[in-house]
């Protein structure tokens, strides 16, 4: 594993606004052998440490080694065969560029000033880092969630640039519903009197309202069934409520229950590694995001793309659904591109994609080996009545 941080200079943002020298801080895993490069696209509060057992004192939670039972050797990803770059993206707070960065006109961190960043400055940003690694084309793109958006703006962008994309647990665009808890996430942050209009590095960081934000952001990513299984309606213990919110007068009399406490515990161990603002920027960019922006669908946004496509989805996932990753492959089918649509049948909600490796990694690992040609994701009635393991699989999700 190669860790390190490499300045791409001169860089415009989408919002024509630019800064004088883009940091882009990466991991690279195995041995480029000229065709055999992956590109791993982490989701929101994720970081380029995708794989690997080494605990590092710059992450933690999910941030840490966020795919480690999908990357390395012998694994899904193997990295025995793949040559894998995952990368910090911009405006995020692992070693990349963003507003906790140092802006080098007045040494003090960017905060607000940090110019806002969409998927498509994400795009820009690792194509210019492969071009440092002297990686000009892809085997593959794969990424969950903002990370899929991400992997889909990959096959907008540069249809001739990676042979197979991997979308998983993503979508063309957020639904109103997300867009909405998104928006009481980001105003939890913003009404915190610390976060002082962004400009709270050095003094009290804004944590109660990055920690709300983060509460929310985990009740979208579980389902119901998966909140029911870990809590129930169970009581953390009367006690407990009230030192929990010593100034609720009720907290003493209701009890304080374990999904509560399941909660606040998430929300306090994440402020303690990312960054308010940080989390500002990357969901505007996820809510911002639309596929077919600039182009008359999503179809059309797909036209050039010529390689194949796998989508994954979940079937208890509510924040990216499977009808979702149906429009997609919907969508790539359209451009005659070869396309699989993999649905797994999960009660874990979005989360699903980091949670159950031993249902994500044998389609994965098989369409990166065989592409849609492979027994994960063959389309045929016969291959299901004979018990292909990796079931259900389907060229057309809602098909006659």
């Amino acid at each position: 594993m190669t860790q390190e941080t490499v300045s791409l200079g001169e860089f415009t943002f989408e919002c024509g606004e630019s800064i004088p020298d883009l940091e882009i801080a990466y991991e690279t895993y195995g041995e480029f052998t000229g065709d055999n490069a992956v590109l791993v696209c982490h989701a929101l509060t994720g970081s380029q440490h995708v794989a690997g057992s080494r605990r590092r004192a710059d992450t933690a939670g999910q941030a840490h080694a966020w795919w480690d039972d999908i990357v390395g050797p012998g694994k899904a990803v193997d990295t025995t065969e793949y040559y894998v770059i995952c990368a910090n993206i911009p405006g995020s707070c692992y070693g990349s560029s963003g507003p906790a960065s140092t802006n080098p006109e007045t040494g003090e961190p960017w905060g607000t000033d940090f110019p806002a960043v969409t998927v498509a400055d994400w795009t820009r940003a690792q194509r210019r880092l492969l071009n440092e690694l002297g990686v000009p084309h892809l085997h593959a793109v794969v990424g969950g969630s903002v990370g899929g958006m991400n992997v889909l703006d990959w096959a907008k962008r540069h249809p001739d640039h990676a042979d197979r994309v991997i979308v998983i647990a993503a979508a063309a665009r957020l639904d109103p519903q997300c867009l909405a808890l998104d928006a009481i996430a980001r105003r939890s942050i913003t009404t915190d009197p610390n976060w002082n209009g962004g400009d709270y590095y050095g003094d009290d960081h804004p944590t109660e309202g990055l920690s709300l934000a983060r509460q929310i952001g985990h009740v979208m990513y579980l389902s119901k069934s998966s909140m029911e299984d870990k809590f129930g309606r169970r009581s953390a213990g009367m006690d407990a409520g009230r030192d929990a919110f010593p100034t609720d007068p009720a907290a003493g009399f209701f009890p304080y229950r374990e999904v509560e406490s399941y909660l606040d515990y998430q929300g306090e161990k994440f402020a303690e590694r990312f960054d308010a603002n940080s989390y500002l920027y990357l969901t505007r960019a996820m809510d911002n995001y639309d596929l077919a922006s600039g182009y008359e669908d999503d179809a059309d946004a797909l036209a050039a793309y010529d390689g194949e496509a796998l989508l994954l989805s979940f079937t208890g996932d509510w924040h990216f659904t499977v009808a979702q990753s149906e429009r997609l492959a919907e969508a790539f089918r359209a451009t005659d591109a070869r396309t699989a649509h993999h649905v797994v049948d999960s009660d874990h909600g979005h989360d699903a994609f980091l949670v159950e490796p031993d249902r994500v990694g044998p389609p994965l690992a098989d369409f990166l080996d065989s592409g849609v040609a492979g027994k994960a994701v063959s389309d045929t009635a016969a291959d299901e009545d004979a018990g292909d393991e990796f079931a259900p699989v389907h060229t057309s999700l809602f098909s006659d």
